[in-house]
């Protein structure tokens, strides 16, 4: 056993002197070896009859102990001195070791007194230890970087150990300042938005970090480090879009739209879009009280703010048109400093004697779930019908206000188009949906609403927005069908009352090609020509003046009646009626055939006369020319059959033809 001391006090110097001198003055019958001090050294935690010292003695020498303290820790077997418990330096005074007195005697010399100092030595048997198993820090948020938030220590009943620590932070936010100083630092800036909580594990053990040393006692503690919300926002009003930049966030609000009506105040507070005037505080983890009121804007005490709710209402009608704009500010009561400001958008209209109605009170579609997006809602299971909602508005006559707006109360799996169909928004489960469809007046946000049912089936086919099922395109065809034999049905009937109109225009035709052969072109009238049309009205023949005049007119040109001049036919329209015993003495051709004129006032039946008839009577002493025109209706009619244009011009060019011959009459 080693017996050297590994540390003395003044104490135990004085104590060694004095044994020493002692010792010198007499000669001892027993002795300590090597020890002159007598002060012994003695692990903890030794096992029961362990050696603490072993005396040598003279022979014959009899060795008793006389005295210890504390009694009980020690006994002799001959010259051993043993421990009879277990001694422990954690209850050890290190100021005041262990004494135990043995004397030793024989019978012929003086008895010789041994004052053992025995001190407790400490082993590294104990683990360190936390006052607590469970620590609670609070930090504030948006903190610097290397703050100190907490020291949190442990302490070892081993006194002479030393402790090491070690910071488990999950993303880092905290660590140590040193392994051997548990002081805890920021190490990233939190923010209470995103963390409000971090839970920690603080680690000790009395041996180096990293060391190959044997194995230490260890022990550990929870910190759980609460991230304090401070005042660094302004109220949000709501409903805003957040953004962030940096460290910092905002959130921005786009205001508030509602209506009024012209000259009437409204009772209790007014309703908005998207929703009452409302703000929260910016920092949600302190939620301070949040005050109202108006910045400005045209209020012109007709509107109040609520201070605590933000609601707003009439103080009077409003007898001016819109829109009204008003600014309302919302603060923080404690600090009024941090505010926020928004606009209040007030459509002014004119009230009606009915809102817009539904058709029906409820409605019921039916889909399938394997429809589709935006496939349409059919009317009933077995069609390919799509439902369609209609509402009316009794303040228009024909019950249609264009301005309307369909739109679900709740709920996003449907949606409602501006005609009122309904589509299939998202993926729907089989079962039966329950919805209420609102229809609203956009001019003066009027409203009333209708309930939905609709059945999701679980298969079948679906019509989708834009797209026709076989049904719909067989109707489609069919329908067309149907246009197509009423067009050709009316093309017939049009063909038919042409065709029954040719003669009459004929007979017109006709007659303007013959007066412009007799006119020598578009001049006047000729001179000896008598026009005349009184027994138009009562000819009965249906054969056409082209049937027997142009007949005539190729028989004289065949007779070689090409040599008479129209002078010797015609008259003036200023001459007398001329008759048939008037024209005895003209020149004749080829057999001495009379010349009469082909005109004539008179219908005559006698053989040879030929006449042209017009539907208005025409006065010879007028000289005015006779110009033809066709009636409209015929002559359309007639322009449109290349039959009879092609007579007329057939006709044209044998009268061209005899005007360059000289034939101008018929031979009667």
């Amino acid at each position: 056993m080693d017996l050297r001391p590994k540390g003395t006090t003044a104490v135990f110097v004085l104590l060694v002197l004095f044994t020493f001198c002692k010792f010198s003055e007499t000669q001892n019958l027993c002795w300590v070896e090597n020890n002159v001090a007598l002060l012994i050294f003695f692990p903890e935690n030794n096992e029961i009859g362990a050696t603490v010292t072993s005396l040598t003695a003279e022979a014959g020498v009899t060795a008793t102990i006389t005295r210890q303290d504390p009694e009980g820790l020690f006994s002799l077997n001959e010259y051993d001195l043993i421990a009879v418990t277990v001694l422990d330096f954690e209850t050890f005074d290190p100021n005041k070791p262990h004494e135990v007195n043995i004397e030793c005697t024989r019978a012929d010399s003086p008895s010789t007194t041994l004052n053992l100092k025995i001190v407790v030595e400490d082993t590294n048997d104990n683990p360190p230890v936390f006052a607590q198993s469970q620590y609670t820090l609070d930090v504030d948020e948006l903190s610097k970087v290397d703050t100190s938030v907490g020291l949190i220590t442990a302490t070892d009943p081993d006194k002479t150990a030393r402790l090491f620590y070690q910071l488990d932070s999950p993303e880092g936010e905290f660590d140590l300042e040193t392994n051997f100083n548990p002081n805890i630092l920021v190490t990233k800036v939190l923010d209470y938005d995103q963390t409000k909580k971090v839970t920690m594990t603080l680690y000790v053990q009395d041996t180096p970090i990293g060391s190959k040393a044997e194995a230490s006692h260890t022990a550990s503690t929870t910190i759980i480090a609460n991230i304090i919300d401070i005042d660094n926002r302004p109220p949000w009003i709501q409903p805003c879009t957040e953004a962030v930049l940096g460290t910092s966030k905002v959130c921005m609000s786009s205001g508030y739209e509602g209506t009024v009506n012209l000259n009437e105040q409204a009772t209790g507070p007014l309703s908005l879009k998207p929703g009452p005037v409302m703000a929260i505080d910016g920092d949600t983890g302190r939620n301070e009280p949040i005050g109202y009121a108006f910045l400005g804007g045209n209020v012109d005490d007709v509107f109040q703010i609520d201070n605590d709710t933000g609601s707003i209402t009439m103080l009077k009608p409003v007898g001016v048109a819109g829109p009204i704009v008003l600014s309302v500010m919302a603060y923080q009561k404690e600090n009024a400093d941090q505010f926020a400001t928004t606009t209040v958008i007030l459509k002014v209209v004119k009230t009606t004697k009915f809102p817009p109605t539904f058709v029906k009170p409820s409605y019921e579609g039916f889909i399938s779930k394997d429809a589709g997006l935006d496939s349409l809602v059919l009317e009933s299971k077995t069609s390919n019908r799509p439902l369609r909602v209609q509402a009316t508005d009794k303040d228009f006559s024909d019950g249609y206000n264009p301005n309307l707006r369909f739109e679900f109360v709740a709920g996003t799996d449907f949606s409602i188009t501006p005609e009122g169909f309904i589509l299939m928004a998202k993926t729907v489960s089989p079962g039966t949906v329950h919805l209420e469809m609102r229809v609203v007046d956009t001019d003066n946000e009027e409203s009333s609403t209708a309930s939905l049912v609709v059945e999701v089936t679980s298969g079948g086919q679906q019509v989708k927005a834009g797209e026709f099922s076989s049904g719909d395109m067989a109707a489609v065809g069919a329908s067309l069908a149907v246009v197509i034999v009423l067009c050709l049905v009316c093309i017939g009937l049009m063909v038919h009352r042409i065709k029954g109109h040719n003669t009459d225009w004929k007979k017109i035709s006709e007659a303007s090609a013959f007066r412009s052969t007799l006119g020598g072109g578009s001049g006047g009238p000729k001179v000896g020509v008598q026009y005349c049309n009184e027994g138009f009205q009562l000819d009965a023949d249906s054969g056409s003046v082209n049937s027997k005049l142009a007949a005539d007119l190729e028989n004289k040109l065949e007779s070689g009646l090409n040599k008479t001049t129209p002078s010797a036919l015609l008259q003036t329209t200023s001459s007398p009626p001329v008759d048939s015993s008037s024209l005895s003495g003209s020149e004749t051709i080829d057999g001495e055939k009379e010349v009469k004129p082909i005109l004539t006032k008179e219908r005559r039946n006698e053989e040879g006369y030929k006449a042209v008839w017009f539907k208005q009577d025409v006065d010879p002493s007028t000289k005015e020319e006779v110009v033809i025109i066709p009636d409209a209706g015929e002559a359309d009619a007639g322009h449109e059959e290349d039959d009879d244009t092609e007579e007329e011009d057939d006709l044209r060019t044998d009268m061209d033809s005899d005007d360059e011959d000289g034939l101008m009459t018929d031979d009667l």
